[in-house]
């Protein structure tokens, strides 16, 4: 287990597993072996669902990330090239599935937002942490309208805690790039935040 919580370490590693054992995993649910795959969603979840909460503040929205993320994993693990850490891979798809729903539950908000029925409360007044969230996907999709290219180096380095060469290799970019996107999303992110 890492400091942040995400099980995932430099190396890869995955529930304990070492590289060749988790490398042995994705190759079996790649060949079709159902059992390997299910073998691997269930390895994942822990790791999954944190990374789905650091995203989302309430815990009903996590678990829907969550729960796609895991659907997405399973579905997709033959999209696995290699490239980078399978658990890299893993946080990927989950910050994604996190992003996508955060999207959908902003669209659903406003779309139920009439004089009948209240919007969701927003969180910014209940919880200091939730409404620090809500400012940061903001923020973040403040950078993917007008910067997309900074978006999955920012994401992957500053929430999902990926190490830089993990980074270059699972967005295929040179390290100097990686480095310097996250300089930049940092610089557009905090101009948000302030």
């Amino acid at each position: 287990m890492t400091a942040d919580g995400s099980g995932v370490g430099s190396s890869g590693g995955i529930g304990g597993l070492t590289d060749a054992e988790v490398d042995e995993l994705v190759a079996a649910a790649q060949a079709g072996d159902s059992g390997a795959r299910d073998r691997i969603v269930a390895l994942v979840a822990p790791m999954v669902a944190r990374r789905c909460a650091r995203f989302l503040p309430c815990r009903e929205d996590a678990e829907e990330a969550t729960q796609d993320a895991l659907l997405a994993i399973a579905q997709k693990i033959g999209s696995f090239s290699g490239r980078g850490s399978f658990a890299g891979w893993v946080v990927v798809v989950a910050s994604n599935c996190a992003r996508s729903t955060y999207r959908d539950l902003k669209r659903r908000s406003v779309e139920l937002a009439t004089d009948e029925l209240p919007a969701r409360p927003d969180p910014r007044t209940t919880s200091v942490i939730a409404g620090s969230r809500i400012d940061l996907l903001e923020a973040i999709e403040h950078l993917e309208a007008h910067h997309p290219a900074l978006v999955d180096a920012f994401v992957l380095r500053d929430l999902a805690a990926l190490p830089y060469d993990d980074i270059a290799a699972q967005l295929g970019i040179p390290l100097g790039t990686v480095k310097a996107r996250i300089h930049d999303a940092r610089r557009v992110v905090r101009t948000r935040l302030t």
